[in-house]
């Protein structure tokens, strides 16, 4: 006999954790903590360009992010451990009732590097998206971020006419606020089409560093020939990199070749990206 199953049992709803801590032993880097829950997992860590950095790939695995949803994300390094998080594929956000939303925490101790390097968010439209980074650095420790974000499916032909994209990140460094920024993009809003907003392109990405680079490295930043609508500032301790583009592989080329000159220069490493950057 089938007997009735109750609907609590059942949810729409994903509530998704997975929280990651990474420690220096000698030349190497370790993760030394790897907990999840619900659908958020790391495939094993990588030494694709030795010991002393650990790549991890952080895996949505129902591909999507829903009405309803809440993913919560922290990595914690240890002094000296050097860390490069990306992921698979792009983050999309779908078309939902209510609001979903992710929060990333990062901690980085002195003497660490962290290179946060995932793909690019799609906000579907009609979704409701809202999400939170909050980055603490201590003393030395060194940060490479960049953020990627379409609006709509550009190359679907779909507008951002519903829905909301929202964000809120914040980067402190011994508890002293570094950069504080909060966005807002309703559907349809008319800063879609601003010439002060995004003047009509769907995708905007922002890229931020610690530390400081000389004027000769800033201008062969700036020339860099591509298709984007973007540029640099050098605040004091932090780089700031920001594009507008048609679609997402324009803005992301752009990314990386910024970040294939500016490692060497400030992380003392040569750019070897990823290979799920290139599946």
């Amino acid at each position: 006999m089938n007997l009735p199953v109750s609907p609590a049992l059942f949810t729409p709803n994903w509530h998704a954790e997975l929280e990651l801590g990474y420690a220096r032993f000698g030349e190497s880097t370790r993760p030394v903590l790897r907990r999840h829950k619900g659908p958020l997992r790391v495939q094993k860590h990588l030494y694709a360009e030795g010991p002393e950095v650990c790549q991890h790939i952080i895996v949505h695995p129902p591909g999507g992010i829903a009405g309803g949803d809440r993913l919560d994300i922290s990595a914690h390094l240890d002094r000296g451990a050097w860390a490069q998080l990306t992921s698979p594929g792009a983050a999309k956000w779908y078309r939902a009732a209510g609001p979903a939303y992710q929060q990333v925490t990062l901690t980085v101790k002195a003497g660490a590097t962290l290179e946060w390097l995932p793909q690019e968010t799609i906000v579907f439209s009609a979704a409701q998206a809202e999400l939170t980074t909050r980055i603490e650095l201590e003393g030395d420790a060194r940060l490479f971020y960049w953020d990627i974000v379409a609006l709509g499916r550009p190359a679907s032909g779909e507008r951002f006419d519903l829905g909301h994209f929202q964000s809120h990140l914040d980067i402190r460094r011994d508890g002293q606020l570094l950069w504080h920024e909060r966005q807002r993009v309703i559907g349809n809003d008319a800063l879609l089409d601003s010439p002060i907003g995004l003047d009509g392109q769907p995708v905007f990405a922002t890229l931020l560093m610690s530390g400081e680079i000389d004027s000769e490295l800033l201008e062969k930043c700036r020339s860099l020939p591509h298709a984007v609508r973007g540029d640099l500032s050098q605040l004091p301790g932090l780089l700031v990199a920001r594009c507008l583009a048609s679609e997402t592989l324009l803005a992301r080329g752009w990314l990386i070749d910024l970040w294939h000159l500016l490692r060497p220069a400030v992380l003392g490493r040569e750019a070897l990206s990823p290979r799920i950057w290139s599946t």
